[in-house]
């Protein structure tokens, strides 16, 4: 890190002026002193060498997408958490209520105030070449959290965490064909409340259900519209599916808030949500929040498959490792469960890799930290 070595070196060379100055203000009889105040210098010296930026906190710029969402101000608060005041940091936090350009903004602001590192959810894949390069030459590591960029030259970022969403999206088709084989469900009529165009979950769960829809040629997709991962829009979205579609049998939310949307709208409507018995409709969605797991322990969510927002931790581990002139792994995956209603499928299987199923209890919903 060329800045933090400068950083350490500057401080190092301003407190040796100052014992300077104090010797030559202080006389013959302040050589003494003079011995005591390099002794000091050396303390402090020692501060720079832990990780500290200018002798205090590592300073951490963090542009988040926004409050879209329970799974959103969950992994804001993992990160604020993370990167207190106690903990050895000063975190610049930047919320870009989803607007891309604003985090252009947001990341140029935190490399003229020189932080240490920056850390960026984006809003969406593309656009971000430019600004990651002015971060590079200004050389401040950027480590890119939840969803992925899509840059040529991929040195412009240090490191990625967050979660595989097309594996997701795969895990999820794959539970819905071994559910309706157990339950004798024939023929499926889906919609499908996607995310945010052009977000990495979107792609990823999107790209997820149609991989399942090539591999059964008795579903069919009737129509598929952004829920822009809101619970209003969700809403809106499920709203206008009813007035178009009444053979719907599975709704698939591309999170937590657009589901709460959906079902509001389907119960609004003299509709029911269940397990696709008795014209009931089936609710998919992802995230796994507290509140979107009590919808599956109600049985108004029949799957909802994880992405685990707690990215505070890993991130904290990348700067240790880069702290410390290691060099961390480009991207990290975190391992994620799903939950059902019930244990009707209690696992399932994709792309040779088993995976269980857990059924929502009480003791399950008390256990999450989200």
């Amino acid at each position: 890190m060329k800045k933090r070595l400068f950083k350490k070196i500057a401080a190092g060379l301003m407190a040796g002026m100052m014992v300077f100055a104090l010797t030559a203000c202080g006389g013959g009889d302040a050589a003494s002193d003079g011995g005591s105040t390099s002794s000091d210098s050396g303390s402090s010296s020692t501060a720079s060498d832990s990780g500290s930026s200018d002798g205090g906190n590592i300073v951490v710029g963090f542009s988040q997408v926004g409050a879209e969402s329970d799974w959103r101000t969950a992994n804001t608060e993992s990160m604020k958490s993370t990167f207190s005041a106690e903990n050895g940091y000063e975190l610049k936090f930047d919320d870009a209520q989803q607007k891309q350009e604003n985090q252009i903004t947001a990341i140029r602001n935190f490399i003229q105030q020189e932080v240490d590192y920056i850390v960026l959810a984006p809003v969406t894949e593309s656009g971000w070449e430019t600004v990651l390069q002015e971060a590079k030459d200004a050389d401040i590591p950027v480590i890119i959290v939840d969803r992925m960029v899509d840059v040529e030259d991929e040195s412009l970022y240090t490191a990625w965490v967050g979660s595989d969403f097309e594996l997701e999206g795969k895990k999820a088709a794959a539970y819905l064909k071994a559910y309706a084989e157990a339950k004798n469900l024939g023929d499926l009529k889906i919609v499908d409340i996607q995310g945010t165009m052009g977000a990495s979950a979107q792609i990823g769960r999107t790209n997820g259900l149609e991989a399942g829809l090539k591999e059964n040629s008795n579903w069919e997709l009737l129509e598929k519209t952004t829920g822009e991962f809101t619970q209003a829009k969700g809403q809106e979205v499920m709203e206008s599916f009813l007035k178009k579609y009444d053979d719907m049998d599975v709704v698939y939310c591309e999170n937590d808030n657009e589901a709460f949307g959906a079902i509001d709208a389907i119960e609004a409507a003299g509709k029911k949500v269940g397990n696709g018995e008795d014209d009931s409709m089936i609710v998919f969605s992802f995230d796994s929040t507290n509140a979107g797991l009590k919808d599956v322990k109600d049985g108004k969510i029949l799957l909802n498959t994880e992405c685990n927002p707690l990215h505070g931790p890993r991130v904290e581990a990348i700067i240790k490792q880069l702290e410390a002139g290691e060099t961390p792994e480009k991207q990290a995956f975190v391992d994620e469960e799903m939950f059902a209603y019930d244990d009707t499928v209690k696992s399932v299987t994709v792309d040779g890799q088993e995976y269980e199923v857990t059924v929502v209890t009480d003791e399950v919903i008390s256990g999450r930290k989200y």
